[in-house]
């Protein structure tokens, strides 16, 4: 199949070993992709307080605003990646950033929870769309002596991102005002989406096509019913008090999810393309790689969900006051994502367990100092250190992680193992601040006033942090189901 598309075809950009200057220019149009999705992963933590007084929010809107997000974007990444592979990757990166771009104003113009959350999973559904055509522009753009870097360069921009979040929106809501200040969160999406699209039919190059595309629709259905029917109980059982269905939807997700293994295995077995292939977890490293990325991302992505709440709702701060608590974690991560290459190249799976290691130990601190120290006296610089210690170890972690998992499957398996890792990280982040947010809300203490909010939402994130830290523990013992050392190129 033949198509006409603006730009040159990947084959001029691997004419010769040199990178081209329009591969760098290629790059910085799919990181800005990037940042855009994996910011929104972290900006609308510190939103979360002025939304619910904004829109009368309850607890388990709150959850579902960051939840659905992170599901829609997980369960999109590989049938994105394999029409990508089918029809070019151009096209589908400009489609996923059109939706993404335009769900942002709807995110913007809400009017009410139910909107916002419609409108969040749409937003989810476009960067889902996207992003794996950024990984397989790397591929294809950048010979492998390059290649690491052009993975380090992108590694630190989801460090940064994810860790500017709370600061960028912090920084929207003190300038717009409180009541609709969280509105610009998502409209500054705007201006940055269309710039882009612009660049994106300019400047990305036409992929190869006529790969097969699984169209394995059945499967892509079993896997959102499953994910669905666990998900929605988790984050609405607090509310409804934990009735007789909630505990029957996660049974039957658990159901669906082996009604999904089987099917796999069925179709794989018939000579068709499944979903997810069932031979890449005959590799032990893998199976434990992908369990790994699912528990890490749980912890990780909470952590400023839960501080932030604190923070706001407990402690009377202001979103910009919020932000600027995460300060030393950005800070932290952009070093440490900065560092990760060069250490992966020399250490190997050392830098792993190192940057889990430390993020464990920070995510601990944390908990101990919200156990020990009276809410109402904490401060900034009671966690600079901790969130420092934590955000060095994320960034040591995330960028190497995926290229560790990848690396224990065939290389003719890479794109379908790359996109199994990325939707493990999206679920994760989903269930993690599923159970995460059931666990804070669960726990908050009776307020008769205001002078109770600080024990109340203290004696709530405490043991929510611990759960995070929990997750973090998981995540660094499984770390050494990856081989300690693999070809990073």
């Amino acid at each position: 199949m033949t198509t006409q598309s603006v730009g040159p075809s990947t084959a001029a950009f691997n004419a010769s070993t040199e990178v081209p200057r329009r591969a760098w220019l290629a790059l910085v149009v799919l990181l800005t992709g990037s940042f855009m999705a994996l910011l929104d992963t972290t900006i609308v933590n510190v939103a979360l307080p002025t939304i619910r007084t904004s829109l009368d929010a309850n607890e388990a809107t709150l959850s579902w605003i960051i939840s659905g997000y992170a599901l829609a974007f997980g369960l999109a990444l590989i049938p994105a990646g394999r029409i990508g592979d089918r029809y070019g990757h151009k096209w589908v990166f400009f489609t996923g950033m059109a939706v993404f771009t335009g769900a942002s104003l709807a995110c913007g113009l809400a009017l009410d929870s139910t909107g916002l959350i419609v409108a969040r999973v749409v937003q989810g559904l476009g960067g889902g769309i996207f992003i794996p055509a950024v990984t397989a522009f790397i591929q294809l753009l950048f010979p492998p002596m390059t290649r690491g870097k052009a993975f380090g360069i992108m590694g630190a921009v989801i460090g940064v991102s994810s860790a500017l979040g709370p600061i960028v929106g912090g920084l929207l809501i003190q300038a717009l005002g409180e009541e609709n200040g969280w509105r610009w969160i998502f409209a500054v999406n705007l201006p940055i989406g269309v710039l882009a699209l612009v660049a994106a039919a300019v400047i990305l190059p036409k992929t190869a096509e006529g790969k097969t595309a699984s169209t394995d629709i059945v499967g892509l259905l079993l896997l959102s019913v499953s994910l669905v029917a666990i998900l929605v109980p988790l984050i609405q059982g607090q509310d409804a008090g934990w009735p007789l269905w909630t505990y029957l939807s996660i049974a039957g997700g658990v159901v669906f999810l082996v009604l999904f293994a089987l099917w796999e295995r069925r179709v794989a077995g018939g000579g068709a393309e499944p979903l997810v292939p069932p031979h890449l977890f005959s590799h032990p490293a893998f199976t434990g790689g992908t369990i790994l990325a699912l528990v890490f991302f749980a912890g990780f992505t909470s952590i400023f969900f839960t501080i932030s709440i604190l923070w706001q709702a407990g402690l009377g701060h202001t979103a910009l006051e919020s932000g600027l608590v995460s300060v030393p974690f950005a800070v932290a991560n952009i070093v440490g994502a900065a560092l990760s290459d060069r250490l992966a190249q020399r250490l190997g799976r050392t830098v792993l367990v190192i940057g889990n290691g430390l993020l464990s130990l920070g995510l601990v601190a944390l908990f101990l100092i919200l156990l020990l120290v009276p809410t109402a006296d904490l401060t900034n610089w009671d966690l600079l250190a901790p969130l420092a210690v934590a955000g060095f170890g994320a960034g040591l972690f995330i960028a190497p992680n995926a290229r560790f998992i990848v690396a224990t499957v065939d290389r003719r398996e890479a794109g379908a193992a790359s996109g199994v890792i990325g939707v493990m990280q999206r679920i994760g982040a989903a269930i993690g601040i599923a159970i995460i947010g059931a666990v804070l809300f669960g726990n908050i203490g009776a307020i008769t006033g205001p002078a109770d909010l600080p024990a109340a939402f203290g004696q709530a994130a405490t043991p929510a942090l611990a759960v995070s830290a929990g997750f973090a523990i998981a995540a660094f013992a499984l770390v050494f189901t990856l081989p300690k050392r693999v070809d990073l190129h």
